[in-house]
């Protein structure tokens, strides 16, 4: 890659993470020296997007779980939060910068995304004011760090899409997830609870506030386990549960699901699995706010 290439700029450090290498290096570190190894080597995993402070001790449990001799290339799929879109969307740029080093995106990957017609790429404007991608650039650049320069990314910017939409995308990616080497991170936060979030649903019978979100939570993780895309699906139009990666993760379920008809998959053995689940407080008044935050990895075998 030419070092004349287009750069994404790291536009959330020294606000959502620190813009220091060394600092976020140690910090990095010693968050996945506590997280605990039980799902390696991961083919994919769920992992918070919020700022460091409130939940990089959570995604550290995902990350944990990632084997860099096992990864040449790595899928990012993360919500738009500010721009309204029906499709996914990919980046215009060459390399996203991180303060611990560049990563460069895989641009033949890319080719064969565009190939699809279901991809459109996103102004620059709008991928430096995202956050769900870029909050797992230097967890991603960490992780695999014994493999600088070694492996690609292929960042996604995934739309609110219908159920069928999350069919399509998944069906295409899901030969990707198939195979050797691809790493695959669903960027999402869980519940957004409070006024300020116009999402109030509580469940008195599981005690306090925080206890019915966690129950609520905890309930689409147990379906997310069971990778059904459909109960996925009926339990969000059910619940209205504000989990701001629902269409990541409902693509990751489809991508999943179609590699489970495969003629070819005879014999996979699939395993996805919640290892971490934080709230950024705990709500006990109507008036309180919170944001759930959870991790959780895939192994094929």
């Amino acid at each position: 890659m030419s070092k004349n290439g287009k750069i994404r700029k790291a536009s959330h450090a020294g606000s959502w993470y620190s813009e220091s290498g060394n600092e976020l290096n140690a910090q990095l570190g010693s968050w996945l020296s506590q997280a605990t190894e039980s799902s390696k080597p991961a083919k994919a995993i769920i992992a918070p997007h919020a700022g460091y402070f409130f939940c990089g001790a959570c995604g550290a449990y995902a990350y944990r779980q990632v084997d860099p001799n096992a990864v040449k290339r790595v899928f990012i799929l993360g919500p738009s939060h500010h721009v309204r879109m029906s499709k996914c969307a990919l980046s215009g740029t060459d390399i996203y910068e991180t303060p611990l080093y560049n990563l460069v995106i895989d641009k033949k990957v890319y080719e064969e995304l565009y190939a699809t017609s279901a991809f459109e790429t996103m102004s620059i404007s709008t991928d430096e004011a995202e956050h769900s991608i870029e909050m797992h650039l230097p967890y991603i650049a960490k992780v695999m760090e014994s493999r600088r320069g070694q492996f690609t990314i292929v960042p996604i910017l995934v739309g609110s899409l219908s159920p069928e939409m999350e069919m399509k995308y998944g069906q295409i990616l899901s030969s990707y997830l198939k195979e050797p080497g691809n790493l695959f991170v669903i960027s999402s936060d869980f519940c957004h609870w409070g006024k300020r979030f116009s999402y109030t649903y509580y469940e008195k019978s599981h005690g306090k506030i925080w206890q019915s979100i966690e129950a609520l939570d905890r309930m689409g993780m147990d379906i997310i386990e069971k990778m059904d895309p459909s109960n996925f699906t009926k339990y969000l139009q059910t619940f209205q549960n504000t989990i701001c990666g629902r269409h990541p993760i409902g693509i990751l379920l489809n991508a999943i699901d179609k590699l489970k008809q495969s003629t070819n998959s005879n014999g996979l053995k699939m395993e996805l699995k919640f290892l971490k689940y934080d709230q950024s407080s705990k709500c006990e008044s109507p008036n309180d706010s919170s944001v759930s935050y959870a991790s959780a990895a895939l192994v094929l075998q």
